[in-house]
């Protein structure tokens, strides 16, 4: 891991973002909370629904505008934060939060994948009616996604205390 930290660290990408001054990191900061935000806001609300509140909401009624909104979120907090480690990627070397983080997102990706691939949540994309059981196969993943998120946004914050 520290041979990919050492490359992260000393890459084009890394003495580009460097050179552009004083306010780059803090504006990347920024991008990387608002990225978290978006992600996070729409996880919380899609899941919530997932696990049985706002019965009278139609699921589809949340999937769509929460789901863009969380793939937005993600990618806006993934590539900002990539560019923030860059700064100074070794120092975070043994950091455990970041060892526990980096892994949880892929669970956190996994997961929705998963999710999106059940007859189940494709019923409730489209707006069908569900089929016993559903509710339980949707309640669990959306309990996941959000011990998996929470987990990602605790450790991130965390790592800066390490």
């Amino acid at each position: 891991m520290l041979e990919v930290m050492t490359w992260l660290e000393s890459s084009a990408l890394a003495g580009f973002l460097r050179g552009l001054g004083i306010w780059t990191y803090g504006l990347l900061n920024l991008a990387h909370i608002i990225g978290i935000s978006s992600l996070f806001g729409a996880v919380l609300l899609l899941d919530l629904k997932l696990l049985g509140l706002w019965r009278s909401i139609p699921a589809v009624s949340l999937i769509r505008p929460t789901v863009p909104l969380a793939a937005f979120g993600f990618v806006l907090a993934a590539i900002s934060g990539i560019m923030m480690l860059s700064f100074n990627t070794t120092e975070y070397h043994g950091n455990p939060f970041l060892y526990i983080k980096l892994p949880v997102i892929v669970l956190g990706l996994l997961n929705v994948a998963i999710i999106q691939r059940l007859a189940a949540w494709r019923r409730a994309a489209a707006g069908l009616r569900s089929e016993p059981g559903d509710q339980r196969i949707l309640a669990s993943f959306g309990s996941l996604s959000l011990l998996t998120w929470l987990t990602v946004i605790s450790c991130g914050r965390m790592i800066g205390y390490w």
